[in-house]
């Protein structure tokens, strides 16, 4: 089926935008998705016509927020198949997502027991685990990946035993692009008892998500980098997991009843869910999700591929350039540097030709000093970019190139 990217394009208006006289060629989608007009009108249709708390209010405004509150955590759990409403957690994003895990997982470890992440993390699928061992007096072990970006599985099964209590690992990398074999990489976890979290803020936006099938027991992603809002995102847990998992954040409407001296947590979700919640967030998430769905996921999966195709085939031809990670699976996400060039250098020489990129280390310091690098630049590319800006991109870098040497 042929992907009508045009018709795509149409749908986002800033991407009508010009940046110095040039057409805007946004290619930073790794870090934050552009939103389409649906999205955008959820939100604008939610604070001009219902505007209200969620939950309690005894009017109506109140009650047609909660309802599409609520019928947006339906939308969500619809749509990456979880077997029950009450395991969509809202978040911040999946960063506070990963926290409420490793918050309530302190009360879980012994000192001995033992983490397991990749080389690969992004630090918000590190540093709380970091915390979490020093907490309790777990172990962090770091399975590595080889030189082209792809998981060492051998020795991330080699790092699995008894003491075990959890894995986290990302779906796909956010500064190489690699897709995980996340199924395979449950099924070893889950034989040693351990528990398993993915990081799914890369790959949400990619293809069909099926908790179920993928056989983990938390998987955590961001609003904003799925075309819908920021500051929104969602933990998805399995409820019998959930059930019993140490509430992290406490206040109003995660309780159940409060004297001076006890409080009692409510039922799931709201449990988790202390505070007033980003009430538009979710409505425009889902609005994202609905409109994401309504696509073929196969002709959407096929474009992106051409796109990093492209990419890669100028890269691989352009003198003094560098791709980091190469590995054989993986999305539409090209980190290069140049010889004699400064990523920071690359970014700024192509903005000022309408070309957004990302430079830096991705947040992902410990992966860039694995290759002996301080950071790239990265090209990230979604449904909506063109094989005409992947050539603008590359005619781009060699001004740049020209300019800097």
């Amino acid at each position: 089926m042929s992907f009508d990217v045009d018709a795509i394009r149409a749908q986002f208006p800033i991407l009508q935008r010009e940046i110095d006289g040039a057409p805007l060629v946004y290619l930073d989608n790794a870090a934050t998705t552009q939103k389409p007009q649906c999205v955008i009108d959820a939100l604008t249709n939610y604070y001009s016509q219902y505007n209200s708390n969620v939950h309690r209010g005894a009017h109506q405004l109140a009650d047609e927020a909660t309802r599409h509150f609520e019928a947006a955590r339906d939308t969500i759990a619809q749509f990456i198949n979880a077997s029950a409403r009450e395991e969509v957690i809202w978040t911040s994003g999946t960063t506070d997502a990963i926290n409420l895990v490793a918050n309530g997982l302190v009360q879980y470890l012994n000192p001995g027991d033992e983490i397991v992440v990749t080389e690969m993390e992004h630090h918000a699928n590190l540093v709380p685990w970091q915390q979490a061992c020093q907490r309790s007096g777990a172990i962090l072990k770091i399975a590595p990946v080889d030189d082209s970006g792809a998981l060492r599985e051998d020795a991330f099964t080699a790092l699995l035993g008894e003491k075990t209590r959890l894995v986290a690992f990302s779906h796909v990398s956010n500064a190489l692009g690699t897709v995980n074999p996340v199924k395979k990489l449950c099924q070893q976890a889950k034989a040693v008892g351990a528990w398993v979290l993915v990081d799914g803020a890369q790959g949400i936006a990619h293809g069909s998500v099926d908790v179920q099938n993928l056989g983990c027991d938390f998987y955590a992603f961001s609003g904003h980098k799925l075309f819908g809002p920021t500051g929104i995102g969602v933990l998805w847990g399995r409820q019998a997991l959930l059930a019993d998992w140490p509430v992290w954040k406490t206040g109003g409407e995660m309780i159940a009843t409060v004297s001076y001296q006890n409080a009692e947590w409510n039922t799931l979700p709201y449990k988790f869910e202390a505070g007033t919640p980003h009430i538009a967030g979710a409505i425009g998430m889902a609005a994202a999700v609905n409109w994401f769905s309504s696509l073929d996921m196969a002709a959407l999966q096929e474009h992106e591929a051409a796109l990093l195709a492209r990419a890669t085939e100028q890269a691989e031809d352009f003198e003094g350039l560098r791709i980091i990670g190469s590995a054989s699976h993986k999305i539409a996400i090209l980190s290069f540097i140049i010889e004699g060039s400064h990523s920071s250098d690359i970014g700024f020489m192509l903005d000022r030709q309408g070309i957004a990129v990302r430079t830096g280390h991705h947040c992902a310091e410990p992966l860039m000093a694995r290759y002996g690098i301080t950071g790239t630049a990265r090209a990230s590319f979604s449904l909506y970019n063109t094989i005409a800006e992947v050539d603008i991109l590359f005619s781009g870098l060699q001004k740049v190139k020209n300019m800097l040497q």
